[in-house]
């Protein structure tokens, strides 16, 4: 595969850099794992094992990682264990339950995973003097809902109200204890940070009651699409853009990055807020498909989300690429190059290089 002057420049600093990442062998995390892959990091995996339909088995990249455990990050002992063993110099920590209406079917799972998983990883790294840079998953979902704000900044206050949320809105306030207890005086000092994004989506999702893998399911005739909430505003944006701001986020912790606040969004192009009628409506532009609005009898959730990424723009000089519709003809473009037989990890690999060079 020829190379571009963008992956040889991030190839300098990620390469044989040893990188530990919770929930691999979800959505983010396979495609996080394909990108380090690509960057010849030394990867190392803890995560339940991943579904049979995933990304992570679709594209094999299970081949290409140095260690993968399989089990869950309430098994504190086990965790602890594997990452003083690895040592590494970095790492993501991206496993929790992240479907807002599963997190009321099962609230405890969710308070349980999102809280407790959190708070054991960052207790397993307290004595692990390797580790040089973290960056915890949180979401977009974190903030406290106020009508009159245009688009959240970090600094605004915190507010869940669905299970899903409040327990990242529990995670943001953890990390920042673990900081103020234990890292302030530590080699971690401004080394740790959270990352919000949200509405991500991108080939190989196949996560139930999340609309763009709905409707590409729905393409296939195979089921009707149905809408809950046709004028709810949301950030969406391509799996590749945050997971970009992750790694220059770890990368520039890594080089001493003065981070006295420690929470960074990662939202998308401010054109890319559109609602949900509008989604269904590009990609019936690619290819037609049934859906029908139930707008009757559904769980409470945000009306609009916005964020306001600037802080990461400044800082991190990270920037948000692609359109809404560049976005998800891309996710459409996987679904059909996979269905014709290319590989998944080859498909996924092609993406980031389009990405690399703004095409």
């Amino acid at each position: 595969m020829k190379k571009n002057k963008e992956l040889i420049s991030l190839t300098k600093f990620w390469n044989k850099k040893k990188v530990f990442i919770t929930g691999h062998s979800g959505f983010k995390g396979a495609w996080l794992c394909i990108i380090l892959n690509m960057l010849k990091s030394e990867i190392h995996g803890y995560s339940l094992r991943p579904k049979k339909k995933s990304l992570f088995n679709q594209s094999k990249i299970f081949k290409y990682i140095s260690s993968s455990t399989y089990s869950d990050v309430n098994n504190i002992k086990l965790l602890k264990k594997k990452i003083k063993k690895i040592k590494p110099e970095i790492i993501f920590h991206l496993a929790a339950q992240s479907i807002v209406l599963e997190s009321y079917k099962n609230p405890v799972e969710t308070f349980k995973t999102n809280i407790m998983g959190t708070v054991n990883l960052l207790n397993s790294i307290r004595d692990i003097k390797s580790v040089k840079s973290v960056v915890i998953i949180t979401t977009d979902k974190v903030y406290k809902i106020d009508k009159n704000n245009d688009a959240y900044k970090e600094d605004d206050l915190l507010g869940g109200f669905d299970p899903y949320s409040t327990s990242k809105v529990a995670v943001e306030l953890i990390v920042d204890s673990f900081i103020k207890s234990f890292f302030n005086n530590s080699n971690l000092k401004n080394k740790i940070s959270t990352a919000r994004a949200g509405n991500v989506i991108g080939g190989g999702d196949y996560s139930k009651n999340r609309l763009v893998p709905d409707i590409i399911e729905s393409m296939s005739g195979k089921k009707k699409l149905i809408i809950r909430n046709p004028n709810y505003i949301r950030p969406w944006q391509h799996v590749i853009e945050p997971l970009m701001g992750y790694l220059m986020l770890a990368k520039s912790q890594y080089k001493n990055l003065k981070n006295q606040k420690h929470s960074w969004n990662f939202g998308p192009r401010k054109e890319n807020f559109k609602k949900v009628i509008k989604v269904i409506n590009i990609m019936k532009g690619f290819k037609n498909f049934n859906y029908k609005i139930d707008l009757f009898k559904q769980p409470k959730e945000t009306k609009i989300l916005r964020l306001n990424s600037l802080k990461s723009q400044k800082r991190l000089k990270w920037r948000p690429i692609w359109n809404l519709k560049t976005t998800l003809k891309r996710v459409f473009e996987w679904d059909m190059q996979f269905k014709n037989g290319n590989s998944a990890k080859n498909i996924c690999e092609k993406q980031l290089l389009m990405y690399l060079t703004k095409r």
